[in-house]
């Protein structure tokens, strides 16, 4: 508690506070675009200074930003492609998203510089905990409407809840709850090397109510190896508690979660169940849980109980034979089968299966376009997931185009958020219709994927089956270059000066396993964070910086 009073009265005191960085956060991390560039538009205001420092002397920033515009430039020249006027809004929307990295990355730069480290410290904590503040009132808000203590189970309103409770815990972002369980994975580790045990265990809770699996994974790997190799005792007992949080929620709070991840498992490693089914079938089925079956076994149980009903009626009316047959027809219809019946609570009754407006629109979109017809006959007879088939179509892409290996199909031509985005169809937030611009090669692969999955029912609905990848988006558009450029001026960037880094070596393993989830730079959310903590971690330890 004396951790929060302290956090709470600088808070209150605003002495320790760096004001101008805890408004540029909060509204750039916002969902909406246009509050990200006012966040921009303000601290500027504040703090005008565009000196960026890109020179091969002393590299104040990640070239990465500035190549990555080039490259888009070049590919636009080498394809032909100014002449389209769609094409051109395209471009410059796409460039502009990499123009709003820079203008970011170099203010927080600047920041670190000029600000007492405690002070940097201090300013995060606060955004974390106004992010937990937040993340607890959404969770109220569901539990007032439902009236359920645990969301996670509670299975009526058709299931706009249950195991999609974590999908409404969004945050100081308001952006999807895998951004807000991102944040707090990257708070975990900041904290736990602060030593900040109490942020740590609350960063912990969000994350878990976010309920994303994926993010679960691989930060709790990440703490494993923290665990084991770069941990102290106390560090060590913080991560047992923290992993003990996980299991705790995973199977009471939410067990449902651990069927869905399994499932996910499967899919992605091709395992056969035909083991696991054998294995089930020897069980009673009558005697399972009716939340641990499926749609059909919850029908053969249906059917197996009221045979059994069945049964015992017969045995007693053969028993009473020698009676009249007056007793024995009213015995009969005295013992009158019982016909179990599902709970208002199973599936059967609460996951409604409405073709919503979004899903509408896909299907009339797919139908304009004949995508349904070649995605039927594309994915429907694999178990691999979206990202999968993703990864698998980039590949064969380059095969049958292998001139363009070196510099990828062009911005928005094959696989980025402004692909998305340019279609019109509020993928990724709105573009106008008279603009909207698809690439071929774009609506052949990622978004007749895209497509397939999510106007579908709510359950293939999952970040393992969109195309998104920083990766993919790399290698796609921008080519072998792209992805050396991500590499040798990026990741280096931050990874040459290992030797002064502490919470960072983890931190950037995180974001490289985080990079597989989505297109994070032109979301302009999590790596500006994760930008900030890394300059703040190499100013702590080399202060000359």
């Amino acid at each position: 508690m004396k951790s929060v009073r302290m956090i709470l009265n600088q808070f209150t005191v605003g002495k320790k506070i760096h004001w101008p960085l805890l408004v540029f956060l909060v509204l750039f991390l916002n969902v909406k675009l246009v509050v990200k560039l006012l966040a921009i538009l303000i601290i500027y205001c504040l703090q005008p200074d565009f000196r960026f420092g890109f020179n091969k002397k002393n590299l104040r920033l990640p070239l990465f930003y500035p190549l990555m515009i080039v490259l888009a430039i070049v590919n636009a020249i080498l394809l032909g492609q100014f002449v389209q006027a769609n094409y051109l809004v395209v471009l410059l929307f796409g460039i502009g998203f990499w123009a709003a990295c820079i203008l970011a990355v170099h203010q927080l730069k600047g920041i670190v510089e000029s600000t007492d480290a405690d002070i940097l410290s201090q300013t995060i904590a606060i955004f974390f905990l106004l992010n937990v503040f937040v993340s607890l009132l959404q969770f109220g808000a569901i539990i007032w409407e439902t009236g359920a203590l645990n969301p996670f189970r509670y299975q009526g309103n058709y299931q706009k809840y249950f195991i999609s409770t974590g999908d409404y815990i969004k945050g100081i972002s308001f952006d999807t709850s895998t951004t807000n369980a991102i944040l707090n994975a990257f708070g975990i580790i900041f904290f736990l090397y602060k030593r900040n045990w109490l942020l740590v265990l609350l960063c912990t809770a969000t994350l878990l109510f976010t309920a994303s699996n994926l993010v679960n994974i691989l930060l709790f790997l990440t703490l494993l190896f923290l665990f084991i190799f770069h941990s102290s005792r106390e560090q060590k007992s913080v991560i047992v508690i923290c992993t003990a949080m996980l299991v705790l929620f995973m199977s009471k709070v939410s067990p449902q979660n651990n069927q869905y991840a399994a499932n996910v498992l499967e899919k992605a490693f091709q395992i056969h169940e035909s083991g696991k089914k054998e294995q089930e079938r020897k069980l009673d089925i009558r005697q399972m849980p009716e939340d641990s079956l499926t749609a059909d076994q919850r029908k053969e149980k249906i059917a197996l109980l009221y045979l059994d009903s069945l049964r015992r009626v017969i045995a007693k009316r053969e028993q009473k034979l020698p009676e009249k047959i007056a007793v024995v027809e009213t015995a009969f219809h005295e013992e009158k089968p019982f016909i179990p019946q599902p709970s208002i609570h199973s599936a059967p009754f609460q996951n409604r299966d409405d073709t919503n407006a979004y899903r509408k629109e896909l299907l009339q979109f797919a139908e304009q376009k004949k995508i349904e017809e070649k995605a039927e006959e594309s994915y429907a007879n694999t178990s691999l997931p979206g990202k999968a088939i993703a990864c698998l179509q980039t590949g064969k892409y380059f095969l049958l185009h292998p001139y363009r290996l070196l510099t990828g199909a062009g911005l928005g031509n094959f696989s980025s958020k402004m692909a998305f985005k340019a279609t019109a169809l509020k993928f990724a937030g709105g573009f106008p219709q008279r603009l909207a611009y698809i690439n071929p090669d774009f609506s052949a692969n990622h978004l007749s994927l895209y497509t397939y999955f999510f106007s579908k029912r709510a359950n293939a609905h999952s970040i393992t089956n969109t195309p998104n990848s920083v990766y993919d988006q790399l290698i796609g558009e921008y080519g072998l270059l792209g992805l050396a450029a991500f590499f040798l001026f990026y990741v280096a960037f931050f990874a040459r000066q290992y030797k002064k880094l502490t919470y960072g070596i983890p931190l950037l393993f995180l974001l490289l396993g985080f990079f597989f989830i989505d297109y994070w730079f032109e979301q302009l959310s999590i790596v500006i964070l994760f930008e900030l903590l890394l300059f703040l971690n190499l100013k702590e330890t080399n202060p000359a910086l």
